[in-house]
C-alpha cells in the first residue's frame, strides 16, 4: 500500500478527551475514529490489525474442533424473556419496539440466541459434545464509555459456546478453551496476560476465568501473591485474615454524640478501627433490604454480596427504608432489628472477633464489647459469608505472603455455564437410555478490539506504538526520502514490487515529505521494520534496515535487501506462532 493512497490521516497532537495511551495513539495513528460516545469506525490500517487477531482467534478456535457459525445483532426480546434476563439485566441492555410493536433487543451477548440454534438441530447425546462460535458486533448501552477501546458500547466480540452431556465433558473442554486462550493471547502479542479467578456475575455458572491484560489503565483490580500461585479478581479475592476471640466483656452503652463515621467513632472513643464493627444497608433490584456487617477496617464487596443475595444490582438504602426495619442510620447494628423487614449477613471478621464497638440503633449512642453470639438474638437467622474485599499486602490464602495488587483489562473469559439457560430454554438431548436431558453448556468470549487496544497498552514508546509482528497492520514501512533525488524513487519502487513479490506485506511512503515528518507518522504506524531510501545509502549502493523500537540501524546492499528482509520477517511470524 503507497501512503499517498492511504485513507486515515495521522494527527499531531493528543485528543483532549484521550486519557489511554491507547486511546491517543489508535486516534492519532489512524487507525479508528469516534462517531459518537463509545462507538468507533476503523480506518484502513486498524481494521488490518483486527482482522488479524480475528484470524489467530479462529485458528486456535477451529484447533479445539469449533465450528464457526454466525448470529444476528437484533434479536426478538422472547428469547430473552425465556431465558430469564430480560427482566434481570439492567439498562446496559438496549431494548426497543420495531414497527410491528415487537420487543426486540440489541445483543450484548449470545447466550439465548445460540440455544435457540441449537436446541432444533442437536437432539441426541451421539452429537455430543460440541462446540460453535462466531464474531459478531455487540451493543452494551455503558452509561460512561471510556479509555477509547477499552470501554466502549458497540464492539465486536468472539463467543463460543460449548454443550455436553456430562460436567466431566464440560471439565475436559473447559481445559481446552483454557489453553487455547492463552496460546492466543501469546501469540497476538500480549506479553503480560494473567488468568485469573472470576465472579460469573450475570452469566451465571459456578466457574469463571477472566484474562486480563496487564496496564496502568486497567480498570479491574487483580490481586496475584508473588509466586504466582494465587490470582483472583478483586470481585472474589479472599486473603487468610486472621482474627482474634478473646473472653467477652460485659456489653456497655457509652454516649457518642454525632459520631457516625467509623472514622469518627474510633477517634472518640480511643480505638481501632478493627475494634468496630460497620453497619451497611443495601436495596436489591427487587426492593428487599439487606444489612451487611462488616468489621470496621474492611470493606464489603459488593459483588460478593450481590451474589450471595442473588441480585444483580444493589444501591444503598435510604434513611426511611433504614428506619422501617428499627435501624438507626449511622448508629446501627443487629441488635433488635424486625428481621422480616430485613435480610441481615454478617462477615466472618464479625463472626470470629470479640469485644467489638457498634451502634446502639439510637441517635447517639453506641455500644462498646459487642459480641454477636451473646448479643444478636437474631443470629439463627442470619448468614456468616466473606463479603470482605482484599488489600494490598493481605495474607495470601495459599502462601501468606503479602497480596500484590496489580491493573488489569479484561480481554477474555470464560464460563461453566452449567444447565442455566438450556433448562430455561428447553434445550434438550436424549441420553444413552432415551431419556430426556438438559444440555450442559460452556461460554467463552474475547473482546476483539479491546484485544487490540491492549496491546498498544502494552507495547508502544512515547512516539507510538509498537505492533508485535503477528498483529501489526504491515510488516514493512519502506520510507523514500528526497525521491526526487537520483535513484531514489527508482529504488524504493523496486524494493516495494520485491517483497511484495516475496508475500511481504509492505507500507510504501511515497509521498516525499521532509525525513522528521515521515519518522514522526512512520513511529505512529508502529510497523516493525522500516526500511529507509535515501539519497545517501544509495550512493553507496544500500539502504538502511531498522527495527521499530530499537535506536540504531544497519545498512543493508540493495540487490540482497528484498530476501534479507524477507527471511526476517518470515522467520518473526514463524516464531509468533510458536
Amino acid at each position: 500500500m503507497r501512503m499517498s493512497k492511504l485513507i486515515g490521516r495521522k494527527i499531531k497532537e493528543d485528543p483532549k478527551d484521550a486519557n489511554t495511551v491507547s486511546h491517543k495513539f489508535l486516534i492519532r495513528g489512524g487507525y479508528v475514529r469516534p462517531i459518537s460516545a463509545g462507538i468507533y469506525s476503523l480506518f484502513p490500517i486498524g481494521k488490518r490489525v483486527v482482522d488479524k487477531i480475528e484470524n489467530i482467534i479462529r485458528e486456535e478456535m477451529n484447533a479445539i474442533d469449533g465450528q464457526e457459525v454466525l448470529m444476528p445483532v437484533v434479536l426478538p426480546a422472547e428469547l430473552w424473556k425465556e431465558s430469564g434476563r430480560y427482566d434481570s439485566v439492567g439498562q446496559e441492555l438496549l431494548r426497543f419496539t420495531d414497527r410491528n410493536d415487537k420487543d426486540m433487543v440489541l445483543a450484548m451477548t449470545h447466550e439465548e440466541a445460540v440455544v435457540h440454534l441449537v436446541r432444533n438441530d442437536i437432539n441426541s447425546y451421539k452429537q455430543l459434545p460440541a462446540m460453535v462460535y462466531h464474531i459478531q458486533t455487540k451493543y452494551r448501552d455503558e452509561a460512561r464509555p471510556r479509555a477509547g477501546m477499552i470501554r466502549v458500547r458497540e464492539f465486536t466480540m468472539k463467543d463460543a459456546y460449548s454443550f455436553h452431556e456430562s460436567t466431566e465433558s464440560l471439565d475436559e473442554y473447559y481445559e481446552r478453551v483454557f489453553e487455547a486462550y492463552e496460546r492466543i493471547f501469546k501469540r497476538v502479542g500480549l506479553n503480560d496476560c494473567l488468568s485469573i479467578k472470576a465472579d460469573p456475575g450475570m452469566m451465571g455458572g459456578n466457574t469463571s476465568h477472566e484474562f486480563m491484560a496487564i496496564a496502568n489503565c486497567g480498570e479491574d483490580m487483580i490481586f496475584v501473591s508473588p509466586d504466582g500461585r494465587y490470582k483472583a479478581n478483586r470481585d472474589v479475592a479472599t486473603a487468610a485474615w486472621k482474627y482474634e476471640k478473646s473472653d467477652m466483656l460485659e456489653l456497655e452503652k457509652v454516649h457518642t454524640p454525632g459520631k457516625e463515621s467509623i472514622e469518627d467513632v474510633s477517634e472518640f472513643l480511643g480505638m481501632k478501627p478493627e475494634n468496630t464493627g460497620k453497619a451497611v444497608f443495601f436495596r436489591t433490584i427487587d426492593n428487599a433490604l439487606v444489612f451487611a456487617m462488616i468489621r470496621g477496617d474492611f470493606e464489603v464487596n459488593e459483588s460478593k454480596l450481590k451474589k450471595i443475595v442473588g441480585s444483580s444490582e444493589l444501591e444503598y438504602a435510604d434513611d426511611d427504608m433504614i428506619r422501617a426495619c428499627g435501624a438507626e442510620p449511622g448508629f446501627a447494628s443487629p441488635m433488635g432489628l424486625d428481621t422480616t423487614k430485613v435480610r441481615i449477613i454478617i462477615d466472618n471478621s464479625i463472626a470470629n472477633s470479640a469485644n467489638l464497638v457498634v451502634g446502639a440503633n439510637e441517635s447517639d449512642y453506641h455500644y462498646k464489647n459487642f459480641n454477636i453470639e451473646r448479643d444478636f438474638e437474631g443470629l439463627e437467622g442470619a448468614e456468616i459469608a466473606d463479603l470482605a474485599t482484599a488489600r494490598e499486602g493481605d495474607p495470601c490464602p495459599i502462601t501468606g505472603e503479602p497480596l500484590q495488587m496489580k491493573r488489569g483489562i479484561e480481554v477474555g473469559n470464560i464460563f461453566k455455564l452449567g444447565t442455566k439457560y438450556a433448562t430455561a430454554m428447553n434445550c434438550n438431548y436424549l441420553d444413552r437410555n432415551g431419556k430426556s436431558q438438559a444440555m450442559i453448556m460452556g461460554c467463552y468470549g474475547i473482546g476483539v478490539g479491546r484485544t487490540m487496544a491492549s496491546v498498544v497498552e502494552q507495547s508502544h514508546d512515547n512516539w507510538g506504538p509498537i505492533w508485535p509482528i503477528a498483529i501489526a497492520p504491515y510488516h514493512v514501512q519502506i520510507c523514500s526520502l528526497n525521491p526526487k533525488k537520483e535513484g531514489v524513487k527508482e529504488a524504493a519502487d523496486k524494493l516495494y514490487d520485491a517483497l511484495l513479490a516475496l508475500g511481504i506485506e509492505v507500507l510504501y511512503d511515497d509521498r516525499g515529505e521532509k525525513a522528521g515528518f515521515m519518522f514522526k507518522d512512520a513511529d505512529l504506524t508502529g510497523v516493525p521494520y522500516r526500511v529507509v531510501v535515501s539519497p545517501k545509502s544509495i550512493e553507496q549502493g544500500k539502504v538502511e534496515f531498522k527495527i521499530r523500537g530499537e535506536r540504531d540501524g544497519e545498512l543493508i546492499e540493495c540487490n540482497s535487501a528484498p530476501g534479507k528482509i524477507a527471511e526476517i520477517v518470515k522467520k518473526a511470524l514463524f516464531n509468533s506462532k510458536n
